[in-house]
């Protein structure tokens, strides 16, 4: 079996990120922002200098914010007014994804987006993690004529997930591609691969890198507020971990990067499988 039939994606928020993924020999790039979300829309600047330099395909994430994939008039609009500016920046697909209240597929909203990505290729994200019937939503995603799912089987990992995306890929056949994502790393890929007979696959591969920042005010959050510990926020505020455990560190003060070596790792794996 050539190695062209299978596909490595890397998602990436960042124009180093995406640079990162060509570099460890990934197929094509998610780009996305806002990661801490859950990914959302890249802004046209980061798509842009994205595409300026990097060679590879190129899917851009359109989702207008996080939470949830229930979207209001309004949001489609939005999201109908990214995409039509994406086929004007030699991209090659989107990423997207909605769903009514009672958690199926938004069949009425997604016919509306995929008019309006016309050409690009278009994947159904993670949003179908969260249906409340996969075997629906696959069915409602095969009618519709969506080119892919990305899925982790509706489980914390694509590997965990393994005996969903089985199912799917054999339902799916040919008529949808179906793309294991979440935990994907070199010590799984084959397994998957072997169980469920997908070939495409989805990973980040982000190592985390300290702030460069040397003043810190640890008492203000710039994003939401959450629900922490109180001991947390505390070993957070005085910087002092027990028992010797390094101290955690706010968001703020935390950068993503693509590790090369873990994408690489993961494509090597990939070449040599049969």
């Amino acid at each position: 079996m050539s190695t062209k039939q299978f596909v490595l994606e890397v998602c990436a928020d960042s124009v180093e990120s995406t640079i990162k993924a060509q570099e460890g020999g990934a197929d094509r790039v998610e780009l996305c922002d806002n990661l801490y979300e859950g990914g959302t829309t890249p802004s046209i600047g980061l798509i842009e200098l994205t595409r300026s330099k990097i060679d590879i395909d190129l899917h851009v994430l359109v989702r207008p914010r996080g939470g949830d994939f229930c979207y209001s008039d309004i949001e489609v609009e939005v999201m109908k007014r990214d995409i039509e500016r994406l086929h004007e920046l030699n991209v090659q697909g989107i990423v997207v994804g909605a769903l009514d209240a009672e958690g199926q597929v938004d069949i009425e909203r997604m016919q509306t987006i995929m008019e309006v990505a016309g050409p690009l290729s278009v994947t159904f994200h993670r949003a179908f993690d969260m249906a409340a019937d996969p075997i629906k939503a696959l069915d409602d995603l095969l009618s519709l004529g969506v080119d892919r799912l990305l899925t982790s089987g509706q489980a914390k990992s694509a590997f965990e997930g393994r005996e969903l995306i089985k199912q799917l890929q054999e339902r799916a056949g040919e008529n949808l591609l179906v793309m294991a994502g979440g935990g994907v790393n070199a010590s799984n890929v084959e397994e998957l691969h072997d169980y469920t007979g997908v070939k495409e696959f989805h990973m980040s591969g982000a190592k985390v890198l300290d702030s460069r920042m040397k003043y810190r005010n640890r008492h203000v959050f710039m994003g939401k507020k959450i629900a922490i510990p109180e001991e947390v926020v505390q070993t957070i505020r005085t910087g002092k971990g027990p028992n010797g455990v390094p101290p955690l560190r706010l968001p703020e003060f935390e950068l993503s990067l693509v590790d090369t070596g873990k994408v690489s790792a993961v494509k090597n794996k990939i070449l040599l499988m049969k």
